[in-house]
């Protein structure tokens, strides 16, 4: 799916649907600038939360109310991350939301069961070509 940078939406809405009220893992994966957080904004806005969503680089994990989490991996191992018990927090009700959930997580998260989404995000110009794989 290719799309404006205005056009998020649609990417919102199709997210939604495959979320489903469901508790949920959202892997996301792209190059920096490329729109993970601003993804994570514009769903949080599409649940009616008004709060300030910024990358969690340094507090590695931010809650938006409405079960609602949001990790940052950039500048943490996997040991690290778990080690922290992060892990864990997969376990809570709601969706959650992995920048920079690569590999060696998914691999982690099949071997648990945890359900999960993968959004690569790729820079095109002024758009954007988003991959789910759900």
């Amino acid at each position: 799916m290719i799309l404006d940078i205005n056009q998020i939406d649609l990417l919102i809405e199709k997210l939604k649907k495959l979320i489903d009220d469901k508790n949920i893992i959202v892997l996301l994966r792209g190059d920096l600038a490329s729109g993970k957080t601003t993804l994570v904004k514009n769903y949080v806005k599409s649940q009616g939360i008004k709060h300030d969503v910024t990358s969690p680089t340094f507090s590695i994990q931010s809650y938006y109310g409405d079960n609602i989490y949001h990790y940052d991996m950039y500048n943490k191992t996997l040991q690290e991350f778990i080690s922290l018990g992060l892990l864990e927090e997969f376990e809570k009700d709601g969706v959650h939301f992995v920048e920079w959930g690569e590999e060696d997580l998914e691999s982690i998260l099949k071997q648990y069961g945890f359900d999960f989404i993968v959004i690569n995000i790729n820079k095109l110009d002024n758009k954007r070509e988003y991959i789910i794989e759900a």
